[in-house]
């Protein structure tokens, strides 16, 4: 071979590492009584790093799944069919019980260390993590029923990935979906026209149509229909207990920016047979609490875009010259990489405390269940918007390298506008923010105790928090409200992030975080911390193993 095709100041594959290396992550679980977790935290971590899983990634995505509506004779079938690489991500993440599992796991920090392994497995592959999340999010909502919950809720929290269409009842695991979304509706879901008719037996048959539904080879779902009461909500098989199909019809599989791993399809309802579950006409309230629990991984799947894209920023920059001395010791580039760094710790710690609040909640601590209401809202709204900003500077600093579909990086880029959607996008999340605080006195409490916690330890974090209060005596009037609700929800999520920084995470972080993000000294893109940051202490607490 000539001299010319010399390979020559490219990085290694970046393979091995382990995920879980990351100071913030780790010292959260001992802080928050979740070291029992520690060590499966790590083995899921590491398990991620391998090349193996980077395989069974890049087949998931680049083999999406495909629709069959009828098989070879004419009869209607609507499956799903997946490459394998999807099962055994799935398999993985199931018996690691990231799926439903803490529900049935009273010990302390079940939630959060639930939480810090989808953080990790979240980084190997995202699109399965929908799938995932719906199933955590149906346990609560589901309790609406009681004896529905009685048969179901131990399979949804069992750690047997059970792929395939039989009833329920008869396997030794199941997924969960949610139906919620139609044509004319999107967010507006008191607008469905989808029905539902009593029968004698006491289930509904449902006739209607959905516009979108995550995971349609999923067990079973939670969906929305009219009833005489009003909007109601139902579980909903995909096959019944006889074996036969349930009416639901898969119409098309849609054609995503990302997440193509993942199915989601238009579905039909041809009086599909449903229990219900919760009060007739109180369906929204019954299936918000599913929703909420969507918005806590929303949250941490961000989070876990933006480790995964420093990551490759990190070791793509220690490993590439430029100008006579490697990338990472360019000035400038060691700003926009300790820039991103801040970015990243403040969305996962974020998202942990978030995680701990389910914890405590689930305990009967009626404050961190305020707590959760209102910054869970303000979080899903500003770290997911985060997301697609931050993957954009860290594809970047890849350059044309990371424009390629062989670096994943225009994986993570497709995949991190999902989240800021999903459940809820900036407009419903902020104006979610509004309720929660004009109808619960007792969560802005709860939030700004969590604030006060940090009160004196930094002047610009205290004036943030001053600053906060004197802009919440600003939403009397509804449309001023409304013109406000992003500054609110953003400023919320920020001063949040400032005052766990200052808390819990290295003083050069936290410093650079209140001087960048509540002080001013920042500019309009990343890289633009004040003069005098201490960019090494930054960049020394964010680095792993596989990024020197």
């Amino acid at each position: 071979m000539t001299v010319t095709h010399e390979v020559v100041n490219q990085p290694p594959p970046l393979t091995g590492f382990t995920a879980a290396d990351e100071p913030a992550l780790l010292e959260t679980l001992r802080r928050e009584g979740a070291g029992w977790g520690e060590r499966e935290v790590t083995e899921l971590g590491a398990l991620a790093g391998t090349a193996a899983v980077q395989e069974q990634s890049r087949w998931a995505e680049e083999v999406p799944p495909r629709l069959h509506t009828h098989d070879r004779f004419g009869h209607r079938v609507d499956e799903v069919e997946f490459h394998p690489a999807w099962h055994q991500l799935m398999t993985v993440a199931v018996e690691q019980g990231l799926h439903a599992a803490p529900w049935a796991d009273d010990r302390p920090g079940a939630h959060l260390v639930r939480a810090a392994k989808f953080y990790l497995w979240s980084q190997a592959e995202p699109g399965h993590g929908c799938p995932v999340s719906m199933t955590y999010a149906a346990v609560p909502a589901l309790r609406a029923a009681p004896e529905l919950a009685a048969a179901y809720e131990p399979l949804l929290t069992a750690r047997r990935y059970d792929y395939g269409l039989r009833p329920p009842l008869t396997k030794s695991g199941l997924i969960a979906g949610m139906s919620m979304t139609e044509k004319q509706g999107g967010s507006d879901v008191r607008a469905n026209t989808t029905r539902a008719v009593a029968a004698a037996d006491g289930s509904y048959r449902i006739t209607g149509h959905k516009w979108f539904t995550s995971a349609p080879m999923s067990d079973v779902f939670l969906t929305l229909a009219q009833t005489a009461e009003g909007l109601s909500c139902f579980l909903l098989p995909r096959v019944l207990p006889d074996g036969s199909r349930n009416g639901l019809r898969l119409m098309r599989l849609k054609n995503k920016l990302g997440n193509r791993s993942n199915a989601s399809a238009e579905i039909e309802y041809e009086a599909a047979v449903a229990w219900p579950v919760g009060e007739p006409g109180r369906g929204v309230r019954t299936i918000v609490e599913m929703v909420n629990m969507t918005r806590l991984d929303c949250v941490l799947g961000s989070a876990a875009a933006m480790r995964a894209g420093l990551r490759q920023a990190l070791h793509h920059t220690a490993h590439r010259q430029a100008f006579g001395r490697a990338l990472d010791h360019q000035p400038l580039m060691r700003s926009v990489l300790a820039d991103l760094a801040v970015e990243s710790e403040a969305a996962t710690l974020l998202g942990m405390r978030l995680a701990a609040a389910v914890d405590r909640s689930q305990a009967g601590d009626a404050r961190e269940a305020a707590l959760r209401r209102l910054a869970l809202a303000a979080a899903k709204y500003w770290v997911c918007k985060r997301g697609s900003t931050h993957v954009g500077e860290a594809l970047e600093c890849l350059g044309g390298n990371g424009y390629v579909e062989e670096s994943g990086m225009p994986r993570l880029y497709r995949e991190a506008p999902l989240l800021s959607i999903w459940e809820g996008s900036g407009n419903v999340a902020a104006l979610d923010v509004l309720r929660a605080l004009q109808r619960e006195p007792e969560a802005r409490d709860a939030y700004f105790a969590e604030i006060d916690a940090a009160a004196g330890a930094d002047r610009r974090l205290d004036a943030a928090a001053a600053g906060l209060r004197k802009l919440l005596g600003e939403l009397d009037d509804p449309e001023r409200a409304q013109l406000l609700a992003r500054t609110v929800a953003e400023r919320m999520a920020l001063v949040l992030q400032g005052a766990l920084l200052v808390r819990y995470s290295s003083p050069a972080v936290a410093d650079a975080f209140c001087a960048s993000r509540l002080d001013g000294a920042w500019g309009n893109a990343f890289g633009t911390l004040p003069p005098g940051t201490d960019l090494t202490a930054i960049l020394e607490r964010t680095r792993t193993g596989d990024a020197h």
